[in-house]
């Protein structure tokens, strides 16, 4: 797989979502974020951080976050857009998966687009939860996309209920988020307890 996200990350940033070069694209997932993890400086993980179009936004609203990622390449354009933020980003080439962080430790696992693609969702979705401290918020951004791939809404619910208590499901279909129109199934899911 690293091989696979090595030779995507020199094109990963083209679509609006991915790059979020479009300033408007880019506000709407600023806002998306500061409503879901909060304003307050906290601990965030962000698991298959890719090129760190997330960490950076996140980190400029001045939380500490650690982004993980399989790709060198990737990781290495994500640290390009990281130069001079503050707080500094943490990123570390490891498997999202499985990542390599001290349980208990995050006050938010943030993960985009990256759990459908783990090898076993609910083994992966357990490692991810370990992550949280008390009272910690996982936020799944996913979707099932027009190519087949992908995570139904309600797969990923029932996923999450299994082991959480509390979760809410908000589906993602304006374009302001894509930077287009979208025909499949895109969604926010967000647990805090």
């Amino acid at each position: 797989m690293r091989e696979v996200w090595d030779a995507e990350a020199e094109r990963y940033d083209e679509p609006a979502d991915h790059g979020l070069r479009d300033p408007d694209v880019r506000e709407a997932w600023r806002s998306l974020l500061v409503q879901v993890v909060g304003d307050a400086p906290c601990d965030v993980a962000d698991l298959g951080c890719g090129t760190g179009s997330l960490v950076v936004l996140l980190a400029g609203e001045g939380h500490r976050v650690t982004g993980i990622d399989l790709s060198p390449a990737m990781l290495a354009q994500a640290r390009a857009k990281a130069h001079g933020v503050e707080p500094r980003p943490v990123l570390l080439e490891a498997d999202a998966s499985a990542p390599p962080l001290a349980p208990r430790s995050f006050d938010v696992v943030l993960s985009r687009h990256v759990l459908w693609a783990t090898p076993d969702p609910a083994v992966a979705l357990d490692r991810w939860l370990a992550l949280l401290r008390p009272g910690g918020r996982l936020v799944l951004v996913e979707g099932r996309w027009s190519t087949g791939a992908g995570l139904t809404a309600a797969d990923c619910e029932a996923l999450v209920q299994a082991r959480r208590a509390h979760v809410e499901l908000t589906h993602l279909a304006g374009p302001a988020l894509w930077g287009r129109p979208i025909d499949d199934e895109r969604y926010l899911l967000v647990s805090d307890r």
